[in-house]
C-alpha cells in the first residue's frame, strides 16, 4: 500500500482498501467511539448476553455511559410479567457485559416495562364515536391493522 497527502481531512491516508470507520471525518469517529459502540455491539449480541428465555421478553433501549456526575447505565426494556426474572439476572447481565467487552463498560442498569401494543388501544373501544373524532378514530383502526400485520409477519 502507497502513503498519500490528503489535505481535506488528514495529514496521511492509505490507499486501498480501508475500513468504513476509517472513511469518516475525525469528528463523526470520535462520536462513534464515544457512544454508539457500546450499544450498537450490545444490540448485535444482546442474545449471547442474555439467555434464550430472557431474550424474548427483553431489549436493550438505550446506554448512557459514565462522566463526572454520573456512572454508566444501560436501560433496558422489559415485558410486564417478567421484572422479576430481569431483576434476578441484573448482576449477571452486568457481568456478562463487562466480560464482552473486557472492560467496566456498564456499571448500573434500569428496567423500564412495557405492555403488549395491543392493550394501548382497548380504551378507545370503549368510548362512543362522536363525528369529531373520527378521523382519529380511522387513523387508530389504521395503526391496529399495522400492528396486526407487523405481528403476523414476525411470526412467519
Amino acid at each position: 500500500m502507497k502513503n498519500k497527502s490528503n489535505i481535506k481531512q488528514r495529514t496521511q491516508t492509505i490507499q486501498g482498501l480501508r475500513s468504513f470507520k476509517d472513511t469518516l471525518p475525525k469528528n463523526i469517529r470520535k462520536i462513534i467511539n464515544k457512544r454508539g459502540h457500546v450499544f450498537s455491539e450490545t444490540l448485535n449480541n444482546w442474545k449471547y448476553i442474555v439467555d434464550d428465555d430472557l431474550f424474548k421478553v427483553c431489549y436493550p433501549k438505550s446506554f448512557k455511559s459514565s462522566n463526572i456526575y454520573s456512572s454508566s447505565c444501560l436501560v433496558i426494556m422489559v415485558k410486564r410479567g417478567h421484572e422479576i426474572d430481569m431483576e434476578y439476572s441484573k448482576k449477571k447481565i452486568i457481568d456478562k457485559m463487562n466480560a464482552f467487552f473486557g472492560y467496566q463498560v456498564i456499571e448500573k442498569v434500569k428496567f423500564l416495562s412495557f405492555d403488549d401494543s395491543q392493550s394501548i388501544f382497548k380504551k378507545y373501544k370503549e368510548k362512543k364515536i362522536k363525528t369529531e373524532n373520527y378521523n382519529d378514530y380511522k387513523k387508530i383502526n389504521n395503526i391496529k391493522k399495522l400492528i396486526k400485520l407487523t405481528n403476523f409477519l414476525k411470526k412467519k
